[in-house]
């Protein structure tokens, strides 16, 4: 697989702008404009020679990591999740809005019972790290194709119960991910259901992409146009905080 920060890496050798004052660059008006051309430029790059389907590789259960070790937040604080750990997850739904013709709520026992696939994938953490799952869920898209998407939309936004700071924690994906055959809300971790460390009860597995993108904890789903007015309107809440790209595929 093609991998973006190689590619990145040779945009930037070549220019000869980052080989002196990089941090003074980066932080410029003009930096910030070359580096979000080169996101843009590998967003494309991959999407035109990879393919809307390409697989992320899959491994076999030898493979498995011993531990897999956990990303992101490991227990969110509000009442209302504790509510729902106490009751087993039992009054828990995820709404499904926004740009939709026909807005969902599904318990969890409406996943279990739709068609669900596994798959085990590596996990690719920006912080360095990785390991190896697998991951038993529902395809996004079988969900999606239920609320039947309005023309306008164009992202996928996902809030979660988790938060930084009271900042409920969100992200986005396109619809070419969206529909992707490997994207799905994971139920299950090695065959057992999610534990709360990992985003119990659903995280979303998107597996061409880093770890922040996998929201863990997913409470509610919206089809919207445009980032425009959430958040920061980078897509996302390390995107909005912290300057992480929007489209982190590997």
């Amino acid at each position: 697989m093609i991998n973006r920060r190689k590619i990145l890496a040779g945009i930037a050798g070549g220019s000869g702008l980052l080989l002196s004052g990089c941090d003074r660059f980066a932080s410029s008006a003009r930096g910030t404009k070359f580096l979000d051309m080169g996101e843009k430029l590998t967003y494309l790059v991959q999407r035109s020679l990879l393919g809307r389907n390409a697989l992320a590789p899959e491994y076999t259960k030898a493979d498995l990591s011993p531990i897999f070790r956990t990303n992101g937040n490991t227990m969110p604080k509000s009442p209302a999740y504790q509510a729902l750990i106490a009751d087993n997850f039992a009054s828990w739904s995820l709404k499904v809005d926004g740009l939709v013709e026909k807005p969902l709520s599904l318990t969890l026992a409406d996943l279990q019972a739709m068609p669900q696939q596994t798959q085990i994938t590596q996990h690719n953490c920006v912080e360095g790290w990785t390991a190896i799952g697998g991951w038993t869920g529902v395809r996004l898209a079988a969900i999606l194709h239920e609320a039947k998407l309005k023309p306008a939309a164009r992202y996928i936004m996902f809030y979660c119960a988790d938060d930084f700071e009271g900042t409920p924690y969100y992200e986005s994906i396109d619809l070419v991910d969206a529909f992707h055959p490997q994207t799905m809300l994971a139920l299950q971790l090695n065959g057992q259901p999610l534990e709360v460390k990992h985003g119990a009860p659903t995280r979303l597995r998107v597996e061409r992409q880093l770890g922040y993108k996998q929201a863990k904890y997913v409470m509610h789903i919206a089809a919207v146009s445009s980032f425009a007015d959430i958040g920061g309107g980078k897509g996302g809440y390390w995107e909005d905080e912290i300057d992480y790209e929007w489209y982190a595929g590997i």
